[in-house]
């Protein structure tokens, strides 16, 4: 079931479901936007899959005052197995993908290809049209990922994020949608 994610309700908390879907295991996990409340559970799960190079707890807070719309988690009623963080430019021509992490236990479902579908199905609707992003260069799966969604390599940043600390940086254009 798909509904359309509008971003929530930041006054209320309330935030959309857009999508039910279920794993070949039978696991039933839906995406939907992040509201105020689940910032806490975002982070855990940012530390769980980033270890020393998770995001503080007060910059997630600072991404979704800015970017709440384009910040969506995997649930499955539990916990959150997954997210995808997107940030606009105020012109909205260039959006940068912040953060993609799946908890371990759930990689290989295919489950970073939902979350970044969605994120770029949301981001042709604002009309960007180029999606950049960084991603290490040992993190074959990552690479395989964005490849496949279209993403091409286009620098080396050698210390990009400091010393030793090398990413490869990648963009995908995104054509005008046709009326």
């Amino acid at each position: 079931m798909t509904t359309p994610l509008p971003g929530g309700d930041r006054r209320t908390g309330t935030a959309s479901v857009t999508t039910l879907f279920v794993t070949p295991e039978g696991r039933k996990l839906r995406v939907r936007g992040v509201r105020e409340r689940d910032l806490p559970e975002l982070h855990r799960l940012d530390q769980e899959v980033f270890g020393e190079h998770a995001y503080p707890y007060f910059v997630l807070r600072q991404f979704y005052d800015l970017y709440h719309e384009d910040l969506f988690v995997l649930e499955d009623g539990q916990a959150f197995r997954g997210y995808v963080l997107a940030g606009t430019t105020p012109a909205q021509r260039r959006s940068w993908i912040l953060g993609l992490a799946i908890d371990e236990g759930w990689r290989g479902h295919g489950l970073g290809r939902r979350l970044m579908a969605e994120s770029l199905r949301r981001l042709r609707t604002q009309e960007v049209r180029e999606v950049w992003l960084t991603v290490e260069p040992a993190n074959d799966a990552a690479i395989k990922l964005y490849a496949s969604l279209g993403f091409t390599r286009v620098e080396y940043g050698a210390d990009y994020f400091g010393e030793d600390a090398d990413r490869w940086v990648m963009v995908l254009p995104l054509p005008a949608q046709r009326a």
